[in-house]
């Protein structure tokens, strides 16, 4: 069996262009859910739990009749501790100073649901800033760009001039990882356009 109408359970313009860049019918419909952390919960924990919650609400909402449902959540940990969205400039500021010159996590826990196939998985990508002045960060935090961005940065944007390397899904890193994501969109019964 297999579906041709694919159901993003995400309001994410990032992961709905990287999935319209593909031609699939594409219908977005994000949940409303709790999205706060529980106490001890990991980055993978987190993400994982996140996109679990807001497909299976969007699922349920359909009986999966719309064909294939896809979630995603992305998160971002340094040292283990969880970096959300910046709450204000200043919040972005200081996510920015954490970050200069050392590694984190960019997580993406991924919930791919059809009549005939559920699945869950967690992509983690490492990637690695360079050394930041006070200068370049307060620009950066001047063009807006990273006050709606888990970590307070967008490699896709500007922000991909701090980065000094990644090890993993460079997509991942702006918020799908589409390698995995297309395999698990596959396994589910999504006809693709190849």
């Amino acid at each position: 069996m297999t579906f041709d109408q694919l159901v993003l359970a995400s309001a994410s313009p990032r992961r709905e262009a990287l999935l319209s860049q593909f031609g699939l019918p594409l219908r977005v419909d994000p949940p409303a859910i709790d999205e706060r952390t529980l106490p001890g919960e990991s980055a993978l924990m987190l993400a994982s739990r996140l996109a679990r919650m807001k497909g299976s609400a969007v699922a349920e909402r359909a009986r999966n009749r719309d064909g294939v449902v896809l979630a995603a959540d992305t998160v971002v940990a340094l040292d283990g501790q969880l970096l959300g969205k910046p709450e204000s400039p200043d919040h972005a500021r200081h996510m920015l100073q954490s970050l200069s010159g050392k590694a984190h996590s960019v997580v993406t826990g991924l919930f791919v649901s059809s009549p005939r196939h559920r699945e869950s998985m967690a992509v983690e990508t490492r990637v690695r800033f360079r050394t930041l002045s006070d200068a370049q960060i307060d620009w950066y935090v001047v063009t807006g760009e990273p006050l709606d961005k888990a970590g307070a940065y967008a490699i896709q944007g500007l922000g991909g001039a701090f980065v000094e390397s990644i090890d993993g899904s460079h997509s991942n890193v702006i918020g799908l990882p589409l390698a995995e994501t297309m395999a698990a969109l596959r396994r589910a019964g999504l006809r693709l356009p190849w």
